[in-house]
């Protein structure tokens, strides 16, 4: 019989095997064609009992079917429905428009599956073993679900257009001969990406893709020991929240909600480099409890990345940078804990406007993060954070941070500028704690009065008449620059008490010099 002569009536071709023939009419049936045996060993498609010729089919005749094959039967719909079939061949859709409703659960394929630029309304594989899944440029209006299946070659999803929902709930993909086990640059998913539990053996890239809901990695493990990135995604955009945080195991929080508490939690991991530079997020990144395993020069790259919220509550990592130059947030929510420690994390250019700890973060520690943001001297991230403080109504602990940046900038100055600036915070903490000076006056002004007393009545300049010796009076007109109170100019030391009064004036010029420097300050700040 030639090829193709009867499809139209529905009659299937005479040189079909008996599985062949039994699934040609399940298609127009639209019923679902099972061939799994009952024996849960037996029937894994990933597992290496093998299944013989009477559950197999040929890829040509799938392939006949979904891009020309026969009318539905009376009052049905025709769809191929397939469960414990294995597909020999490679499945070749490339450029086809593929009109029927594709499900296979259970499936194993003996070759890759082609379909780049090929046209679905919905495709739906469930715990399938594929050697390769090759669809750039696919467009499929509905859902493309690949849930529990195993990509042995990696899969290639470069600007393909999904319609509604991608799924790879729990899929293992290893890695294909480029290191890359998800190559998804370009993608377009017009709803969520959930890709929970994933299982990725090599570089998962999302560079320049777009997601129209969010994009979950809820539990995910992305292992990459062979390159610098296990996750790179550039320019990524995501209309609400990017979730890399634990996912419930064996109850049903997979649907993208937060494990209850009590609930067994696969916690995030990655091995590997993190890159979402310029990334765009509408509601939030989420790093709850995000493991990272990072070499020395691997990183968690979040540069000039915009998101409303920036949830860093992840494991600290132990060796490895964290890159926040340029990024943009409204609310920061971190732990303590979260964060590396000096000269592993980067935040120059990193501006946020509220800061929402999670369990005790003391000014000292906070403090300790921004000393650990700048490994050289930096003013940006402690005026940064005294900004939010004092907006938030910590004025003294918006002092404090910048006190600290005029104590951390000192040790930058030369020894002169560092002399100067000991005797400013000494005296007046470079004019954040202002009551020091009048503190240091009393100081000094006592212990004038009293050494000056003790030294008795000295000479007098000459004049008439004969005041009476004031000590304290005497003092004080010595340490108050500017102001002449008729005492200096009246009464002569000699002696050591001549330099007690030289002293005092020095010291009198050098508080008032640092109590101006300090307004100065304070009031260009203001």
């Amino acid at each position: 019989m030639t090829e193709g002569a009867g499809i139209r009536d529905g009659d299937p071709p005479e040189d079909l095997t008996a599985a062949e023939a039994g699934m040609w009419q399940a298609f127009r049936n639209g019923s679902v064609y099972d061939l799994s045996s009952g024996d849960t060993l037996v029937d894994d498609p990933h597992g290496g009992h093998p299944w013989g010729p009477g559950r197999t089919v040929r890829a040509r005749i799938v392939c006949w079917l979904l891009l020309d094959g026969p009318p539905a039967l009376a009052g049905r719909v025709s769809a191929l429905k397939l469960t414990g079939v294995q597909i020999s061949g490679s499945l070749d859709l490339a450029g086809g428009t593929v009109v029927p409703y594709v499900e296979l659960q259970g499936c194993r394929f003996e070759r890759e599956i082609l379909m780049p630029e090929a046209q679905f309304r919905t495709v739906r594989l469930v715990n399938c073993s594929v050697p390769r899944l090759e669809a750039a440029r696919v467009h499929i209006e509905g859902d493309l679900h690949l849930p529990r299946c195993r990509f042995h070659n990696g899969v290639r999803i470069t600007d393909a257009h999904i319609g509604t929902d991608l799924l790879l709930n729990q899929a293992v993909v290893y890695r294909d001969r480029t290191g890359r086990s998800i190559s998804a640059d370009g993608l377009t998913v017009g709803q969520d990406l959930q890709a929970e539990m994933l299982e990725s053996h090599g570089e998962l890239s999302l560079r320049s893709a777009k997601v129209g809901v969010s994009l979950s990695l809820r539990g995910a493990r992305l292992r990459n020991p062979y390159t610098r990135l296990a996750l790179n995604a550039p320019q990524l955009t995501v209309e609400r929240t990017l979730y890399l945080s634990p996912a419930g195991v064996g109850g049903p929080q997979l649907a993208g909600r937060t494990p209850a508490r009590g609930t067994r939690v696969q916690h995030f991991e990655c091995q590997g480099g993190v890159r979402l530079d310029d990334g765009r997020f509408g509601d939030a990144v989420d790093l709850e409890r995000a493991r990272f395993t990072f070499t020395d020069d691997q990183e968690l790259s979040l540069r000039r990345v915009q998101v409303p919220e920036l949830r860093f509550l992840g494991e600290r990592p132990q060796r490895g940078r964290v890159v926040l130059s340029g990024a943009r947030t409204v609310n920061l929510v971190d732990r303590a804990g979260s964060w590396p420690g000096i000269g592993n994390l980067y935040m120059r250019g990193f501006t946020y406007e509220n800061l929402v700890p999670q369990g005790a973060f003391p000014l000292a520690e906070r403090l300790t993060w921004v000393a650990a943001a700048t490994a050289e001297y930096h003013p940006e991230p402690y005026e940064r954070l005294a900004a939010v403080l004092r907006a938030g109504g910590e004025d003294e602990d918006a002092r404090e941070v910048l006190l600290a940046k005029q104590r951390r900038r000192r040790e930058t100055l030369p020894p002169g500028g560092k002399l100067w600036g000991y005797a400013q915070d000494l005296t007046v903490a470079y004019g954040y704690r202002p009551g020091r000076a009048a503190v240091w006056m009393a100081v000094l002004w006592a212990a004038g009065s009293l050494a000056f007393a003790s030294a008795g009545r000295p000479r007098t300049g000459g004049s008439a008449g004969d005041p009476p010796w004031n000590p304290a009076l005497f003092s004080l007109d010595l340490l108050l620059p500017v102001i002449d109170l008729g005492q200096v100019g009246f009464w002569h030391l000699d002696g050591g008490w001549q330099w007690l009064a030289a002293a005092l004036v020095l010291l009198g010029w050098i508080l008032a010099t640092t109590v101006a420097a300090g307004a100065t300050r304070l009031l260009r700040r203001n």
